[in-house]
């Protein structure tokens, strides 16, 4: 085969008509990551029904030397798995595979396909009285491939971990075409390498996750929901401590929040009124889930309680009904398109230990009013796992070419600050692209050497997601 139109021929054949795309009102969808960031075009987008086809898919473009990129539920920033401006690579997307294959309840475990919705996966947990507790914003439309993909976090990791601890299997396909099926239900495997884990945050640059078998927990039969304001960052890094020990390991959220964020939040969604009388520098929103004989709204009384006594809490709220602490939540949510409607910003995913967390706050917002006294920083995160997302929104009055500028002088900045806490500039997002250069810059030459040997091990041919997390083997 020595041209694309016999590899589109031939990639035809194999899906049919409805499995390739290529007509240019359909790329968007494709083109067009949750932000609103387009990059490059495909060479088209290949929509593979089974494993058996993904694999097809896969060996034919080993073939025939043609890049490829995976792709889920678009709603990555990290740019992992868009096509770039000059790659002409195949997407070739998950969505349907989307079956769950099944659900073991005494086992605590289903499997499913990758293109499975996060949602959907929930929902199906919940059938049989279980849990599946990854949390996402993104969870109605982010699929649980790229989840596996990107090692995803959300709101419940301080109890349950990031996916790395929900994955018992998984059944992927090599960049040569290949199928390794590791779809073992076992919740204790100790049988030498662990490849799977060498797939989770990958970023589709090993293989493609086609299948997964996922760990559940038992489904929570009540849950307490508090917001709290309180005075300072170290506060609430005090109080987290204290909730830590107070409620153990029913703690399943602790949210960190300014008060900028809860008016973005009222802006984006009219419905949502203040929820306190009294305005708060900051707050918390924090969840505690149980199933049996537990008094969950005294725990957080009490938790409250010891706060005041200790200057901490200044105020709170805790939910009465399940609509209540949905409303709550909805703060949370919409604060993210609060964010969104006052246009270009700069979105960071970082960690640090969370000692150090009102720190680091502190220093990196000195050093932005410092180069840029008019823009407006927005911190807020999951404070039980140490992961800030530090957002800054640029003047508005600057031409995006400025604000583009700006703000990527600023995240350097905020990333040098970080790396006098030992942090990571990556917290849950992965790096993809967009932050490869910085990522680069960190990696201890050992390290990278032995990346890049993982991934011409898989990869010889350097066809899956090239240019993500390491650069492509010529620019090296």
């Amino acid at each position: 085969m020595t041209n694309e139109t016999d590899f589109i021929a031939a990639l035809s054949d194999l899906l049919g008509p409805s499995g390739v795309l290529r007509d240019a009102a359909d790329m968007p969808r494709y083109t067009r990551d949750w932000a609103g960031h387009e990059l490059g075009q495909p060479l088209a987008v290949a929509r593979p029904a089974t494993t058996e086809e993904v694999a097809a898919v896969v060996r034919l473009c080993h073939e025939n030397g043609i890049a490829m990129v995976p792709q889920g539920g678009h709603t990555g920033l990290v740019g992992s798995a868009f096509p770039g401006l000059d790659d002409r690579e195949l997407v070739i997307s998950l969505e349907r595979l989307n079956r769950i294959r099944d659900i073991d309840p005494i086992n605590f475990s289903m499997t499913v396909e990758a293109g499975c919705v996060l949602e959907e996966i929930k929902r199906a947990a919940e059938e049989h009285d279980c849990d599946f507790p990854l949390s996402l914003g993104a969870q109605g439309s982010c699929q649980i491939g790229g989840n596996i993909a990107t090692n995803a976090g959300g709101l419940n990791v301080l109890r349950h971990g990031m996916m790395r601890e929900l994955v018992l299997g998984l059944e992927v396909v090599l960049p040569d075409g290949r199928v390794w099926n590791g779809l073992h239900s076992l919740h204790k495997d100790n049988r030498g390498y662990s490849l799977q884990q060498l797939f989770l945050g990958s970023e589709g640059t090993l293989g493609i996750v086609t299948g997964a078998v996922l760990k559940l927990a038992p489904r929570p039969d009540q849950t307490a929901t508090a917001l709290i304001g309180l005075p300072s960052v170290a506060a609430v890094v005090e109080l987290y401590g204290l909730a830590r020990r107070g409620c153990s390991d029913l703690l399943s959220a602790f949210e960190l929040i300014p008060r900028r964020c809860l008016e973005l939040a009222m802006e984006a969604s009219p419905r949502l009124s203040d929820p306190m009388d009294d305005a708060y520098p900051w707050y918390v929103l924090m969840e505690v889930a149980a199933t049996g004989p537990v008094d969950l709204g005294t725990m957080i009384e009490q938790l409250l309680e010891n706060g005041m006594e200790r200057g901490l809490v200044l105020d709170g709220v805790l939910a009465s009904s399940g609509a209540q602490a949905e409303q709550l939540w909805q703060f949370r949510e919409s604060m993210l398109e609060g964010q969104r409607m006052h246009g270009e910003h700069l979105r960071t995913d970082v960690s640090v230990p969370i000692s150090s967390i009102a720190a680091f706050v502190e220093r990196a917002e000195t050093v932005v009013a410092e180069a840029s006294p008019d823009s407006e920083v927005i911190a807020y995160g999951h404070v039980g796992d140490g992961n800030l997302h530090f957002n800054i929104l640029p003047p508005r009055e600057l031409s995006d070419a400025d604000k583009a500028t700006l703000l990527h002088d600023l995240e350097m900045r905020v990333f040098a600050v970080l790396d006098d806490f030992h942090g990571s500039i990556s917290a849950e997002h992965g790096i993809g692209r967009t932050k490869q250069e910085a990522y680069l810059q960190r990696l201890p030459a050992v390290e990278r050497e032995l990346l890049q040997g993982i991934k011409r091990v898989f990869d010889p041919k350097g066809l899956m997601s090239t240019g993500r997390i390491l650069p492509a083997e010529g620019d090296r």
